[in-house]
């Protein structure tokens, strides 16, 4: 009988921006990391006789949604980075970039044009949490590898 395996070991997350410089995520006290596609990419018009006019919509627009511990140098370094874009110009702003790798599946997320969506809710409490950062992203493209 076949069978796959899998580890979020493998994932390898590398967040980049020109100017600021790059953060490998892997060991970095990430708890998970998440693509979402925003944009539908077909809508139908239904007519009043039943047809159906199918539109095919380009766009590849969406967000990532990263968990990280309150404590960990991944947290740390995402609110550098979104401190330094906050006194840049404006041109610096969309500049970030997203590649995930996931050799044992055959895939690889490239985003493009990444922004930040805003800083993250702040928990304190008893026990340290996670931090869930969300960074909107103008281009996703997702391939096999």
């Amino acid at each position: 009988m076949a069978y796959s395996t899998y580890s979020f070991e493998d994932i390898s997350c590398t967040i980049s921006h020109p100017q600021f410089g790059q953060f490998v995520a892997n060991g970095t006290g990430i708890g998970s990391i998440s693509t979402v596609m925003t944009t539908d990419r077909s809508a139908h018009d239904l007519a009043a006789d039943g047809v159906v006019m199918v539109s095919r919509i380009k766009a590849r627009n969406g967000t990532h949604a990263i968990s990280a511990q309150q404590t960990s140098e991944l947290n740390r370094w995402l609110l550098r980075l979104f401190n330094f874009l906050d006194s840049q110009s404006t041109a610096q702003w969309a500049r970030i970039t997203i590649t995930m790798r996931a050799p044992q599946m055959g895939e690889m997320i490239t985003s493009t044009g990444v922004s930040f969506q805003k800083l993250p809710d702040r928990p304190y409490q008893q026990q340290g949490q996670q931090v869930n950062w969300t960074l909107m992203a103008a281009n996703i493209s997702q391939q096999t590898i």
